[in-house]
């Protein structure tokens, strides 16, 4: 008789999930589903109050999904990382388990977890590629290495995915009841962990995550080669959040942009190719999940220790308004679009010459959808310390930026109000304006002179 153990991580859903299926499709007497409340590991971790928030609700969801399979899900809590094994086969043998299935995690301390719980399990550890849509090592280059530059990386992607493309499965069908075991209870808040962002901003669960999707498709992914650079309207799937959480598959995004052509759904599966080509880096080259460069020689930049800087970047009061519409947007609602993402990073580490390692970990304690590949591939990639990194002249002008991808100045009205009552034209020339009339406004003035920060930026790098 087989009753598998199903611990579910970072992939909170019914639908199109490896580990579950595969359990399933074992099973011939019923089926368990675990999830483990990791406080410790979670601040170990830097994860978002946010985050785990959308966890939760998540989770619970989850719980109620599984519920109508007959698959009980429990709740146990683990204050370290360290106590995880024992839990795992403490539980598994407690509720009459034959093996565990999950899928699989791909950092550092996440692997470490895991062959610790293979090892104290007693049972069989079956772990699925699911995360991303090829595996980490099935992409190669011809001499058998890893990609580090990502547009061969998305050819070699592109073959693999169009000679065998990934079909999303349905979830499994309703398992054989269990009468003796009863699902757990999913807390609503871990201490620690309280957020102060409105939930309803990111509904939790498999449905809102499919509501996501079909609005997506149906109205923005045609222009998104364009709409993708504009914050100022619905241009981005919004997705990154649910992906990051597990709470839709990469296989089932695929699958909806594949349905049409041109270059917006071309340039989506980009997005996805990204994703996957952050976690092949990481494992490769596990350093960067390590607070380490990719390229090491950039370890000797001499970073400005300068605090009171860095805490006008993180509240966003550095006098470029783009940067600090960015910021606060971050700060009220645990996202930024992504092409804001990229100008606020290369404005920490090469306008103010900031280690990029301070904002890559505010990002990670802020946003709802922190993945540490791809958030730790970003930061690295600004600040010209990664894989296909920037050139490290090329350093973006804040008022360029906002010329090209916020013309209106309806961004940054929408999140800085202290100049609302500026039309677009002061806004696009507010490195003009001098600082009686920012005093005015209630605005700072800029807090350094890009060109002389790019300058000192380009001294720093040229001296490697």
């Amino acid at each position: 008789m087989h009753r598998p153990l199903v611990w579910f991580r970072r992939d909170l859903r019914a639908d199109d999930n490896t580990a579950l299926l595969a359990a399933a499709e074992r099973s011939d007497d019923g089926l368990v589903a675990l999830y483990v409340v990791s406080p410790g590991e979670w601040r170990s971790h830097d994860d978002a109050p946010v985050k785990v928030d959308l966890w939760l609700r998540s989770v619970a969801l989850l719980s109620e999904t599984l519920g109508a399979l007959h698959i009980p899900l429990l709740v146990e809590t683990a204050d370290t990382p360290g106590d995880v094994p024992a839990l795992v086969r403490r539980v598994a043998r407690e509720h009459g388990c034959t093996e565990v299935h999950a899928n699989r995690e791909y950092e550092v301390d996440e692997s470490r977890r895991d062959a610790a719980v293979r090892e104290a399990l007693g049972m069989p550890l079956h772990l699925h590629d699911d995360r991303v849509l090829l595996p980490p090592g099935s992409v190669r280059t011809q001499s058998d290495t890893a990609y580090t530059v990502f547009t061969p990386f998305k050819r070699r992607w592109l073959e693999a995915l169009t000679a065998a493309p990934p079909s999303p499965r349905p979830a499994p069908p309703p398992q054989r009841p269990i009468r003796d075991i009863r699902a757990g209870a999913v807390p609503s808040r871990v201490e620690g962990f309280s957020s102060t962002i409105d939930p309803g901003l990111w509904p939790a669960g498999e449905p809102a995550a499919a509501r996501r999707l079909e609005a997506f498709t149906a109205s923005s992914l045609r222009g998104y080669r364009t709409g993708r650079d504009l914050p100022s309207i619905d241009g981005t799937s919004g997705l990154s959040p649910y992906l990051a959480a597990g709470v839709i598959s990469p296989r089932r995004c695929l699958a909806a942009a594949m349905k049409t052509h041109g270059e917006g759904p071309d340039t989506w599966i980009s997005e996805l190719c990204w994703r996957d080509f952050y976690t092949h880096v990481m494992v490769a080259f596990p350093r960067v999940s390590m607070g380490r460069a990719f390229r090491p020689e950039t370890d000797r930049v001499p970073w400005r220790s300068a605090p009171d800087e860095l805490a006008r970047w993180r509240s966003g009061e550095t006098g470029y308004p783009l940067v600090d519409a960015a910021m606060r947007q971050l700060l009220a609602t645990g996202w930024m679009h992504n092409r804001l993402r990229m100008l606020v990073a290369m404005f920490l580490s090469k306008d103010l010459l900031i280690d990029w390692r301070e904002g890559e970990r505010f990002f990670m304690r802020h946003l709802v959808d922190g993945d540490l590949a791809a958030n730790n591939g970003g930061w690295q990639w600004s600040s010209s310390t990664g894989t296909d990194a920037q050139p490290y002249f090329r350093i973006f002008n804040p008022y360029t930026q906002a010329s090209r991808y916020d013309p209106d100045g309806e961004f940054v009205r929408r999140w800085v109000p202290e100049l609302r009552s500026l039309d677009k034209r002061a806004l696009l020339n507010m490195e003009k304006m001098g600082p009686l009339e920012r005093r005015r406004l209630g605005y700072p003035e800029a807090m350094v002179d890009h060109a002389a920060a790019r300058a000192r930026t380009l001294s720093a790098f040229k001296g490697l």
